[in-house]
């Protein structure tokens, strides 16, 4: 599925990145509804181009996935090498990559099957335990600082943005605001009174979330 490698000419290789920030802005704004057709039409392109890079929209689907996905991990590793703390390398990571982690929750609500598919992708594996090392150092580092509570991890975090961010059937029109949402999660990752008690249950491993 990965068709981005160096055996691809140039010019393919533009028509797919191409057709692929194209269906990300289809999608976004039809969800299910979207077809080849009209990507190959608003990218400016034949169908027969569509066709070629990509068998069927779950391909398409995925490649989409694919690229958010290392947008997000990007994101991620610039925070933490361009921030003085762990805390605002957290909190940058949530806020500049709020947009593409909410376009992967909307694809996994409304492509289930791709998005199963994806699962065993090894780029997306790859990709996947990239992010989850890099929030585990983020959420380790801001914890010896004293800005994050102790009894949560990096699995804890990526959970918390995965179920705020998936979109929710029958919500009323400006109810869903992510913006707000993701806010309540950064302060409540903050330290606590030692009187407090420890959260519930056991906090996941990074390894678990491949």
């Amino acid at each position: 599925m990965n068709e981005t490698g160096p055996g691809l000419r140039a010019d393919a290789r533009r028509n797919r990145e191409k057709l692929v920030a194209t269906a990300r802005t289809v999608i976004a704004e039809r969800g299910t509804a979207f077809s080849l057709d009209e990507v190959a039409r608003r990218a400016g392109v034949g169908v027969g181009t569509v066709y070629r890079r990509f068998s069927d929209r779950e391909a398409l689907v995925q490649a989409v996935a694919l690229e958010d996905f290392r947008r997000v991990a990007a994101c991620a590793r610039a925070a933490e090498a361009e921030e003085g703390t762990g805390w605002d390398a957290l909190r940058r990571f949530v806020g500049e990559a709020g947009s593409d982690l909410l376009l992967a929750g909307r694809l996994s609500a409304w492509f289930v099957a791709a998005w199963d598919s994806l699962r065993a992708d090894p780029e997306n594996l790859r990709l996947r335990r990239s992010l989850m090392e890099v929030l585990d150092r983020m959420v380790s580092r801001a914890q010896q600082e004293g800005a994050v509570r102790r009894d949560v991890t990096g699995g804890d975090v990526a959970l918390l943005l995965a179920r705020v961010l998936r979109p929710l059937p029958g919500l009323s029109e400006g109810l869903d605001d992510p913006e707000r949402h993701l806010a309540v999660v950064l302060d409540g990752l903050r330290p606590v009174p030692a009187a407090d008690p420890p959260l519930p249950g056991r906090p996941p491993a990074s390894g678990e979330l491949g």
